[in-house]
């Protein structure tokens, strides 16, 4: 009976955390960029059930399930929606012909000085005159280092090259630098939209051709929210199941301590 409970439970404590990922899906269907987790649950591994007093060999009943648990908590890296702002400093990063499974993205300049990734290009112009992500992380080119605009009179062509505005016509300011990670999976969340990449593959700069760059764009979240709801509600109904039987293997096991054996 209390396998049985922590069996229970186990699938209590999954189906909450599964809850948790799916409202932080939800919470950022409107970030810019934003790729929706998905879950993976696991069964632990089965217990061998042996009668008492048998020996090694001799006894065994058959196997006892032990329960779920969410394994991993990985991103859904595809390519979210459209939507045209106008703004000269918001960029979206469109993929071309990659390999399967790669993902390109935009570097950013962490605070430590690291590189950092994102897809959300809703960048602006700093009080500095850099271009910036919205939570002030700088954009770097392909030289490695940062792109001063002075302001967002700027144009962008689609393989990442930035242009100001000059009396003159227009100056080459730099490229964007456009990243190939090959093993997006071992990308972690940092935060502000950033990703830190811990994969055993390099991560190359990315070959002409292989994206475009859309000026006046940003990307959307890839989060689909009706699909979410409906996996918020069956989370919601399988931990609900498991709550009952818990709730009904404390109760047998208080008749137990109460009942059983009573004298009279």
């Amino acid at each position: 009976m209390i396998r049985g409970m922590n069996t229970a439970a186990a699938g209590m404590i999954a189906q909450q955390r599964r809850q948790e990922m799916l409202t932080d899906n939800l919470n950022n269907m409107n970030t810019p960029g934003y790729k929706a987790d998905q879950a993976s649950l696991r069964t632990f591994p089965n217990m061998l059930i042996q009668a008492t007093g048998q020996g090694k060999m001799g006894g065994l009943t058959g196997e006892l399930a032990a329960g779920v648990y969410m394994q991993e908590r990985t991103s859904h890296f595809a390519q979210g929606d459209m939507q045209e702002t106008g703004n000269s400093t918001d960029l979206a990063l469109l993929q071309g012909n990659v390999s399967e499974g790669a993902m390109l993205f935009f570097t950013i300049e962490s605070q430590d000085g690291d590189a950092r990734f994102t897809r959300n290009g809703n960048f602006t112009v700093d009080g500095n005159g850099f271009l910036a992500t919205s939570g002030g992380h700088y954009v770097l080119g392909t030289d490695g280092e940062r792109i001063e605009t002075e302001n967002d009179r700027i144009r962008v062509d689609g393989d990442g090259s930035v242009f100001s505005e000059t009396g003159d016509g227009e100056a080459l300011l730099s490229q964007l630098n456009v990243t190939l990670i090959t093993e997006p999976e071992q990308l972690v969340r940092e935060g502000g939209g950033l990703l830190r990449y811990e994969g055993t593959e390099e991560a190359a700069a990315a070959e002409a051709g292989t994206y475009q760059i859309e000026q006046g764009f940003i990307e959307r979240s890839n989060v689909d929210p009706s699909r979410t709801m409906t996996e918020m509600m069956a989370a919601l109904r399988a931990f609900e199941a498991n709550q009952k039987v818990l709730q009904t293997y404390d109760r047998s096991l208080e008749r137990t301590m109460n009942d059983v054996g009573r004298i009279g």
